[in-house]
């Protein structure tokens, strides 16, 4: 039709994650109140989830690492990157550049989007679970939890799964320390263990 030629349709953006407008609208409020943080920039703030899946076989069973970083894929949507030993070890038959598992970085959306269903779909399928240790934050505020298996999320399909493969989940925290990621962590909907259950 005249007056449509060389225009464009723009497509209507996609809403942002749950939790990242939970981050600005609730989690950001919170933690300026609580800290006395002068401004919002000043808030910590999630930087980048790093998933991380090591295979101890990958040595002697190659199809090892190419199921585990397919099923990473699927976890993430994302293409993991595939880790390789930094230097030989005989006692382990490992040599220098031998692939030892696989991993992935996300930020921006897609972080969010993965810390959703990790929180909310992920963790209540863990067999007994009771919440996450609040010990386990590092001195610069980056908190790492462990799955034994990749089955408790729904993207991986029980009937092809070959090998159980555990996982590293770490959620790296900008400019915090480990009160304030753990304050910032549990607005986001981080389930942790109270203290009378950590003793």
């Amino acid at each position: 039709m005249p007056g449509e030629q060389g225009t464009k349709v723009k497509e209507a953006e996609a809403p942002a994650p749950r939790l990242l407008t939970r981050y600005r609208e609730e989690a950001v409020p919170a933690m300026m109140a609580r800290f006395g943080y002068s401004n919002h920039l000043a808030v910590p703030r999630l930087g980048k989830v790093v998933i991380d899946m090591g295979v101890g076989r990958a040595t002697a069973e190659r199809r090892r690492i190419e199921r585990a970083a397919e099923e990473l894929a699927l976890i993430t949507g994302q293409k993991p990157v595939v880790t390789r030993a930094r230097k030989s070890v005989a006692g382990f038959k490992l040599r220098k550049g031998d692939p030892v598992g696989c991993k992935v970085t996300l930020r921006g959306k897609r972080m969010y989007e993965f810390l959703d269903r990790l929180l909310s779909v992920a963790l209540p399928r863990v067999r007994d679970f009771r919440g996450l240790s609040m010990s386990a934050f590092d001195a610069a505020g980056n908190y790492t939890l462990g799955l034994n298996e990749q089955t408790v999320f729904p993207e991986v399909d029980l009937d092809k799964v070959e090998f159980t493969q555990g996982m590293h989940i770490t959620l790296v925290v900008s400019h915090s320390s480990p009160e304030e990621s753990r304050e910032l962590l549990r607005l986001l909907g981080v389930p942790f263990r109270s203290a009378e259950e950590e003793r």
